[in-house]
């Protein structure tokens, strides 16, 4: 399932499509903002959406061979909720 079909699953629910693509965009977007303040967005039953922290490390560049360094990032993460997990066993 990509945007476009989560947008048509929702104008399902809702009255047209345009107001389905706000409301999927909307949603997106608050998370997006969210993460970019540091916080995590918790969707009970659902997960967690939240900013990880990855150390600086080597690694090795596949073509040389020659050993590089990785500097340290923050990257997006999601933790699926119990509920989630349970659904998918």
């Amino acid at each position: 399932m990509n945007k476009a079909d989560l947008i048509n699953e929702v104008a399902k629910v809702v009255s047209t499509k345009k107001e389905a693509q706000a409301a999927v965009d909307c949603v997106f977007d608050t998370i997006k903002k969210a993460l970019k303040k540091k916080d995590s967005v918790t969707i009970i039953g659902f997960g967690t959406f939240k900013v990880d922290k990855r150390k600086a490390r080597k690694g090795r560049n596949p073509q040389t061979g020659e050993v590089i360094k990785i500097k340290a990032k923050k990257v997006p993460k999601f933790v699926p909720g119990k509920a989630l997990k349970e659904l998918v066993k």
